[in-house]
């Protein structure tokens, strides 16, 4: 009688066996994410370039935080967390993948893993890109593991969602597009519950500071670096680990209302 696969061994086989998923329509979508901003920005640049214009470095901050932070990076986290376990539920494919023994808790992981490294691919190769519009090259590292670790986060928090609410798209998208912006009028102990303070304070920059005469404004404050990234890193595996918890209380059938919706 064959032993139960492990947790580790189940990992593996699932995200090898996913893995060719990402090279599919909705990868490539998620990838033009952050190629088509990054590439209009840099065509942008140098037809200012070409016509004898300056154009400033300050525009790579620009793009980092209002587009890649606060715009792509959300919408890479809704395309692709549905592509994981919640579309296998909805198509009714998941019993096929707990007929063997293995531990359920496992696959939202496991299907997650080749989402996020495909989404961290060209993350960087975004950020990179930006350089060539006058990126501070001492702010680079910082930029590049703010936002590799907000994509981990972003990614486990739309999939636990999916699992927790039949409509999680539209509840991930309430909290990135409302939530997030009220940043600056939070206070101190608000701000350090959104992904933007924490990549803010990775990054080492901000698109733009706040004004003492906007109306309910907050000062805005900062986390060391490290701590910044450590939030980042647990939070995510907290919600990998609560997903996993999830689906493995939930009763999956080939005709249950579990996937409906």
């Amino acid at each position: 009688m064959n032993a139960a696969p492990t947790p580790m061994a189940t990992l593996r086989a699932t995200a090898r066996g996913y893995a060719p998923r990402v090279l599919q329509g909705r990868g490539w979508v998620l990838a033009g994410l952050v190629l088509v901003p990054v590439a209009l920005s840099l065509l942008i640049f140098t037809l200012i370039r070409l016509k004898g214009g300056e154009a400033s470095s300050t525009e790579a901050v620009k793009v980092f935080h209002e587009v890649l932070v606060k715009m792509m990076l959300p919408i890479m986290a809704l395309v692709a967390a549905p592509a994981g376990i919640r579309e296998d539920l909805e198509q009714r494919t998941l019993p096929l993948l707990l007929v063997r023994p293995a531990p359920a808790w496992a696959l939202p992981l496991g299907k997650g893993l080749p989402w996020f490294a495909w989404g961290a691919l060209w993350l960087v190769v975004g950020v990179l890109g930006l350089q060539v519009l006058g990126g501070d090259p001492s702010l680079l590292p910082g930029r590049l593991v703010a936002l590799v670790g907000a994509w981990w986060g972003e990614l486990a928090l739309m999939t636990l969602v999916g699992l927790l609410f039949k409509r999680g798209t539209l509840w991930g998208a309430l909290y990135f597009f409302i939530w997030e912006p009220l940043v600056r009028i939070f206070p101190p102990a608000l701000q350090r519950l959104t992904f933007t303070h924490h990549i803010e304070s990775l990054a080492g920059s901000r698109a733009a500071e706040v004004g003492t005469s906007q109306l309910l404004a907050q000062e805005q404050v900062s986390t060391h670096p490290a701590l910044a990234l450590l939030a980042l890193l647990l939070f995510g595996a907290i919600c990998w680990a609560l997903a996993g918890w999830k689906l493995q209380r939930t009763p999956v059938g080939l005709a249950g209302s579990e996937g409906e919706g």
